[in-house]
C-alpha cells in the first residue's frame, strides 16, 4: 500500500468510525494531517482522491466536507467505468443484470405505488408509440426500468443496475437497427412486466423481467462475433 493509500484508509476509517459521519466539515487540514501523523502533502492526496471517488466534497470558501454517503453518489462512476469494458465483458454484464434486474422487479411488484405505476405506463406508452423510432424507443425503454427499479425500494441496487445498462442501452438500439422485429417483441415484454407490476404479482414479475433480460442476452451472444 502506498503512503498515499494509507492517508486515504484513514481519512475512511474516520468516517467509517462515525468520527467525521455524512455532512461533517473535515477539520483545517494542517490539524487533520497533524492528528493523524501524515505530512500535508500527503493529505492533500488523499483528500484529493476522496473527492474523486465523490466521499468528499469541497466547498470554496468554506471547508471540506463529508458528502451524503448515498448509493447514487457513491456509485455514480459506476457507469463510466461499465462503459470502458470491451469484447465479451459486455456479456458478463448482461449476466449481472439477469442476476440482479429480475429480484429487483419482484421487489417493486410488492412495493409500488399507484403513483410509480403510472410513471411506468407512461413510459410503456411512449415506447409504443415510438415503435419505429429506435432512438426515441430505447430512450423510454431505460426509462421504464428506471422507474420500475425505483420503486423497489432498495437505492444501492437501483443504482447498481442503472450503472451496468448504461453500455446496454447501446446494444439495445444497435439490436433495433438490425432486427426489424425487435421493437414489438421489447414493447410485448415490458408490457408483461407491467401487467406483472399491476397484478401485485411478485413471482410473475421476477419470471417476465427473466424473460426480458434473458433475451436480450441471448440475442448478443448469438451476433456477438458478427
Amino acid at each position: 500500500m502506498s503512503l498515499t493509500d494509507k492517508a486515504i484508509a484513514r481519512i475512511r476509517e474516520l468516517i467509517r468510525s462515525g468520527e467525521l459521519p455524512p455532512g461533517a466539515k473535515l477539520p483545517p487540514e494542517q490539524q487533520l494531517a497533524s492528528d493523524l501523523g501524515l505530512s500535508r502533502n500527503l493529505m492533500r492526496e488523499a483528500v484529493k482522491a476522496l473527492v474523486m471517488a465523490r466521499v468528499l466534497e469541497i466547498r470554496r470558501g468554506d471547508g471540506t466536507y463529508v458528502t451524503s454517503l448515498e448509493p447514487e453518489l457513491l456509485l455514480e462512476g459506476l457507469g463510466w467505468a461499465v462503459e470502458l469494458l470491451r469484447g465479451d465483458k459486455l456479456l458478463e454484464l448482461t449476466e449481472v443484470r439477469r442476476l440482479f434486474e429480475p429480484i429487483a422487479t419482484g421487489l417493486a411488484a410488492g412495493r409500488i405505488s399507484e403513483e410509480d405505476l403510472a410513471g411506468v405506463k407512461h413510459h410503456l406508452d411512449a415506447m409504443r408509440r415510438a415503435r419505429d423510432d429506435v432512438e426515441l424507443l430505447n430512450k423510454h425503454d431505460a426509462a421504464f426500468h428506471r422507474a420500475v427499479l425505483a420503486s423497489a425500494g432498495n437505492s444501492t441496487l437501483a443504482t447498481l443496475l442503472d450503472g451496468i445498462s448504461s453500455r446496454t442501452v447501446r446494444a439495445r438500439v444497435w439490436r433495433g437497427l438490425v432486427d426489424e422485429r425487435a421493437g414489438d417483441r421489447t414493447i410485448a415484454e415490458h408490457q408483461a412486466i407491467y401487467n406483472a407490476l399491476v397484478a401485485r404479482d411478485r413471482a410473475l414479475a421476477e419470471a417476465a423481467a427473466l424473460i426480458h433480460v434473458s433475451t436480450t442476452e441471448q440475442w448478443l451472444r448469438e451476433h456477438f462475433d458478427q
